[in-house]
This record gives C-alpha cells, sequence and structure tokens, in this order.
C-alpha cells in the first residue's frame, strides 16, 4: 500500500474544514473508494492514541491524531524506509557494505536487496554521485558536497513539502548527533544573530538551511569536513559563518572549520537573508547592474501584458537581489523549497501566472532556471507589490444613517473607519429619520434605524459600533464582493464557451495530450493557431497549472487568439494532471484585445472550481455543453 497516497490523502483532508465523500477523494486521487478506506485504515493505525481519520455517514474528516498522524515514521518494513536505511549505510560507509550482511541486517530476502539498490541507482541518476559494485562489495563514488546533497534529498523527501519538522531530520540523519530538541533553539537564535548582524530573514525559506547546517553538523563529527577554498570570504561571509559557527557549538557540539563556515553562510546569504536599509545604504549597488536590466525590463514588459502596476524602483532592486541569489544558487543546483506554492498558485492564480512570466523571460535573458517553488517566490514578490493596488480596488463605498445628536454621528463615523477602514469607504452620512433609501447609490448604506424594503446593501448596525456589527459589514462587504466578481465572470464566460469546444470525458492521457487534444478544437474553429498549442505546451512544462485540486487551465503567457475562447474537458472521476489529479481542464486562448477578461476568467473561473461542493455538482451533472453550462452558472449565481 502506498504511504505518498495516504499522505495526500491525510493533506487533503486536513485541508478542508468539513466532510468529504470517498467518492469525492476518489476522483482528486485518482483511485477507488475502496481504496480510500483502505487508506483510512492506514492513517488509523499510525496513531493507536488517536483517530487520524474520522468517520460519518457524510464521509471523512481529518480527526484528532492527524497532525501526528502526518509525522508518524515510515515502519522500517516500507520500501521507502528501507531505501533511506540503505542509502545511510552507503554514506555512512565509505569504504561500502556488503551485499549479504546486509541483507541480513534489514530483514529481508537478497531479492528485495537487489530492487532496492536498482532504486538507489534511479534515485542517483542525474546527481554525482554514483553507485558501485564489486561482487559482493557496493559502496557510493562521489565528492562530499554531492554526498551532502543526496542526505538533503533523502530530508527533503521525509518532509513531503511541508515545515521542517524534527523527528523527519532524525529519521534523514544519523541518530543523535544532532539533537533534535536543539534545532528550534538554533533557529532562534540564527535569526535574532542576523538581524543583528543587519539582515531581513525570509522565514519560509530557513527550513532548508537549517536542514544543510544540520547535516554540517553531522559530517563534520563523522570526520568529514569541507575543504577550505582558496579565496579569502567577503566580510559579510565571514560575519555569517562566525555566528553560525558559534551557534553549531553551542547547541550541536560541533566545530565547524572554515570550508563548512564559508559554504554555510553563502547559503544563508543566498537563500533566506536581506540585505536590512542600513546595509543597503553603505552598499547601494548589491545587485549586478546587468541583474537589475533584466529584472527591469521584465517588470515593464510584465506590467504592460497584464496591465498591472510592478514599475517601482524599490521593488525592482528587492527582486533583482533575489534573482542574483537565485543565479548563485543555481549553479550549485541548491534549490530552495517554498511550503506556499500550491496555496499561492490556487489563491493567487493570475499573480503567479506573472510571476511565471516574469521567471520566462529571465531565464532567456539570464538563464534563471525555471524551478516551480523558485517562481513562487517570486509571485510573493509580485504579490507584495501589488497588494496596494489590490486592496483599493475592493473598497467599497458606505453611506452611514444615523439619524440623533451629531456627538453620536461623529462617534459612529469614527468607529466605522477604525474598524472597517480597509473594506470600505464612508463617502455620506445621511441624519433624517426618514431618508430617501432610493437615493442612497453607494455599495453599502450602513444603518442604525429600519431600511424601508429589502435591499440586500442595507445592514443593521447599533448606534454604538459592536463586535457583531463589524462582523455583519464584512460579511455584507464579502458577499457584494463575490457577487460582483461571480456575475462579470458569468458574463465572460457565455461569451467564451462553445459547444464545439467541449470533451467528456477528457481522456487520462497526460498534460501534453489532453493539450493537444482540447486545442485542436479550438484550432478547427480558427480560434488559435498551432503555435497557440506549443505555446500553451511550453508553459505547462514552466509550471503546471493545476491551480486547484480539481481544476487546470493551461494557457500560452502569448495572447495570440483570434478571440478569447475556452475549451472544456470534464474526466471521467480524474486524469493525472502534475504531481496530481484534477477532473476539470479549461484551455483558455486568450486574444490581444481581450486583455481586461484575462483577469476576470482566469482568477475567477478558479475561484468557482476551488469549492468542493461546486466541482462535485458540476462535474456530476454536466453530460453535456447545455447541462454544464447551466450547472456553471447556477453555482456562480449561488
Amino acid at each position: 500500500m502506498s504511504r505518498r497516497r495516504q499522505d495526500q490523502l491525510l493533506a487533503v483532508l486536513r485541508r478542508e474544514d468539513s466532510w468529504v465523500t470517498a467518492a469525492g477523494l476518489a476522483d482528486q486521487l485518482g483511485v477507488t473508494p475502496r481504496s480510500i478506506r483502505s487508506y483510512v485504515a492506514a492513517l488509523n493505525a499510525r496513531t493507536p492514541g488517536g483517530e487520524a481519520v474520522e468517520s460519518g455517514p457524510a464521509g471523512y474528516r481529518a480527526g484528532a491524531g492527524a497532525a501526528d498522524a502526518a509525522g508518524a515514521p515510515d515502519a522500517q518494513s516500507t520500501p521507502r524506509a528501507r531505501l533511506h536505511g540503505l542509502i545511510r549505510a552507503l554514506v555512512d560507509r565509505a569504504d561500502g557494505i556488503d551485499f549479504h550482511d546486509t541483507a541480513l541486517t534489514m530483514h529481508v530476502s537478497e531479492t528485495t536487496l537487489e530492487n532496492d539498490l536498482a532504486r538507489v541507482r534511479t534515485l542517483l541518476e542525474g546527481g554525482q554521485v554514483v553507485l558501485e559494485r564489486d561482487r559482493d562489495q557496493v559502496r557510493l563514488r562521489g565528492d562530499e558536497p554531492s554526498l551532502r546533497r543526496l542526505l538533503s534529498r533523502l530530508a527533503q523527501d521525509e518532509m513531503d513539502a511541508g515545515p521542517l519538522r524534527p523527528d523527519a531530520l532524525q529519521r534523514a540523519l544519523a541518530p543523535g548527533t544532532v539533537p533534535a530538541g536543539q534545532v528550534g533553539p538554533f533557529k532562534a537564535g540564527l535569526v535574532r544573530d542576523l538581524g543583528e548582524l543587519g539582515f531581513y530573514v525570509n522565514e519560509l525559506a530557513i527550513s532548508d538551511v537549517l536542514l544543510h547546517i544540520t547535516i554540517a553538523a553531522e559530517r563534520v563529527a563523522a570526520g568529514r569536513p569541507l575543504a577550505e577554498r582558496a579565496e579569502a570570504p567577503d566580510d559579510s561571509v565571514a560575519a555569517v559563518g562566525e555566528a553560525i559557527a558559534a551557534l553549531a557549538q553551542r547547541h550541536f557540539g560541533v566545530a565547524l572549520g572554515d570550508g563548512d563556515r564559508e559554504h554555510l553562510a553563502n547559503l544563508v546569504l543566498t537563500r533566506v537573508v536581506t540585505p536590512g536599509e542600513q546595509r543597503r545604504a553603505h552598499a547601494p549597488h548589491l545587485a549586478d547592474p546587468e541583474v537589475e536590466r533584466a529584472v527591469r525590463a521584465e517588470i515593464e514588459q510584465a506590467s504592460r501584458d497584464y496591465q498591472v502596476d510592478l514599475v517601482d524602483d524599490a521593488f525592482i532592486v528587492r527582486l533583482a537581489l533575489h534573482v542574483q541569489n537565485l543565479l548563485r544558487r543555481s549553479k550549485e543546483q541548491a534549490w530552495t523549497r517554498n511550503p506556499l506554492t500550491q496555496s499561492l498558485k490556487s489563491s493567487y492564480p493570475m499573480i503567479f501566472d506573472v510571476a511565471v512570466s516574469i521567471a520566462s523571460g529571465l531565464h532567456d535573458r539570464l538563464g534563471v532556471p525555471l524551478q516551480e517553488d523558485e517562481i513562487a517566490y517570486i509571485a510573493m514578490h509580485v504579490g507584495g507589490r501589488l497588494e496596494r493596488s489590490r486592496a483599493a480596488d475592493a473598497i467599497l463605498t458606505a453611506t452611514i444613517v444615523c439619524p440623533g445628536y451629531r456627538e453620536l454621528q461623529d462617534l459612529l463615523r469614527s468607529s466605522v473607519d477604525r474598524s472597517l477602514g480597509r473594506l470600505i469607504e464612508v463617502v455620506r452620512v445621511d441624519t433624517s429619520v426618514d431618508p430617501d433609501w432610493s437615493s442612497l447609490d453607494t455599495d453599502l448604506v450602513l444603518s442604525t434605524i429600519p431600511a424601508a424594503g429589502a435591499d440586500e446593501r442595507v445592514v443593521r448596525i447599533t448606534p454604538f459600533l459592536a463586535e457583531a456589527d463589524i462582523e455583519r459589514v464584512q460579511q455584507a462587504a464579502a458577499r457584494i464582493r463575490r457577487a460582483r466578481r461571480l456575475s462579470r465572470l458569468r458574463e465572460e464566460l457565455q461569451r467564451y464557451f462553445s459547444a464545439d469546444a467541449f470533451l467528456v470525458p477528457v481522456p487520462d492521457a497526460g498534460e501534453e495530450a489532453i493539450i493537444r487534444r482540447l486545442g485542436g478544437m479550438l484550432t478547427t474553429a480558427g480560434l488559435i493557431g498551432e503555435d497557440y498549442i506549443e505555446n500553451t505546451i511550453v508553459r505547462e512544462r514552466m509550471s503546471s497549472t493545476a491551480f486547484t485540486d480539481a481544476l487546470a487551465v493551461p494557457h500560452a503567457l502569448q495572447m495570440t487568439a483570434q478571440r478569447t475562447a475556452i475549451a472544456i474537458g470534464i474526466a471521467d472521476g480524474s486524469v493525472a494532471w502534475g504531481d496530481g489529479r484534477v477532473q476539470v481542464v479549461a484551455l483558455a486562448a486568450f486574444s490581444e484585445s481581450d486583455r481586461d477578461a484575462f483577469q476576470t476568467v482566469f482568477e475567477q473561473l478558479v475561484e468557482v472550481f476551488s469549492e468542493r461542493d461546486s466541482v462535485q455538482r458540476i462535474v456530476r451533472r454536466a453530460s453535456g455543453f447545455d447541462a454544464f453550462l447551466d450547472e456553471l452558472v447556477a453555482v456562480i449565481d449561488g
């Protein structure tokens, strides 16, 4: 039984806030409901003291023991645990291991060990470490940095794209070398010391660096330090290296040499820190001019293509520093994982797509690698820059209706501005006991008196704004914004869908085959050319367009369609897409003249298909194009 499938099931349940049916889970994982029941039983067996998954008439949901089950170690007999144990033994013994003795020690047959060695060879493909065998003697050949990267891969596999967990670290590293209880204090000390040295710390990326530091501590303790480099480190490297060495001695009892100090300091400087204002003031030209020019060119291009405000000198310098560090990391193939990658894609698909476009341009100009986690960090920079303008767009206008004393009206307006100023802007205060309700044309009306007739815009509040009033206004504002977005989406989608570009069921034949099948429908209609299909495949290879667990939206970065159109494919269950599975594929072809529609269609379509109940309603009832459109519109209308 697949441990990875069990982990995927648990991850899905932990993301949800309600019950999920076995059929719905089966569709998401691409298995049968019977398999789901088996996975649930296996997950519950991991935590005898608590139920990892609760079962009920409505299906399954994460239980009290879910977190413990996620961190529970593999049984030693599982293939992944054996693989990791075998690699650990090979790394620890420079002269190799005896084949027959190892089979006895691991309590497996020689045939099983042969299969495990074959899996080790597969894992090593494309790296700098090679598995050698001379009769019964098996060993790994590779330099120390390569062996450390191999240990890093083992630990990352244990962590499964989550944050650094001491228990996972202990399973991947030699037991007892790095006390698990000291990892947290080491991290706190490192963040403190880096702050005192004038650096801002990226907490999302620090787990990978902690992993490399603990690996270094283990290898140094085993007598395998890194060789010193010929060139002298600069002041920043020396200062950070000194701080790391002091912390390693204090918390791990390991004395790091100059080679390890420099290596780890470079990792910190290129992965988790940004120079603070004081450091930038003393060294204003930290960013390489060539990198800064390339970043500026791509930011200006993305601003034109997506019609967003990205051009800002401070933002460009910050992103240039990030790209410069990324280029340094790429030379050592030392990638940084981002635990927020999938949530960024599903919550902010347009921002993520802007980041893909920028990363693609930087790849062409500078050779920047197109790693999805690295693209996610670029998306975070882009999102930070756009946050202010997006927040301004979200603000609704409001009228306050409050008859009575002037002091009471001023107090109420002040309370509204203080508590709700990021959501609404009060543009009018009506003090009449009998206002002309029809003349109040703002998005919301906050009234201390009953309204004449029914009006969804009107929210009753008390003269002295209470917490319950604030919650009601927030809910009304969210409802109005959502209704407007979905109304625009409904109008756009009805224009862009066509019965001639609708496929049920879509074959489970892989991303490229599905893209060609759906793209062929739009090509036949004369809406796109073959070049658009090829560009869509290129975009898909950069980063999966599976923006939710149910929906993939493949598209090209170039808006070259004759007119904007969307081809829909609905799976019989689900189809493989990227590292997961989806139930609906919407191949979107955008035209130059419909740039304004891009954000509306793209983000809101993802929003509709991020709601599990809506997805199941649509895919279960969409037997044909008309039924699909009816259900989609019904879901949008609520």
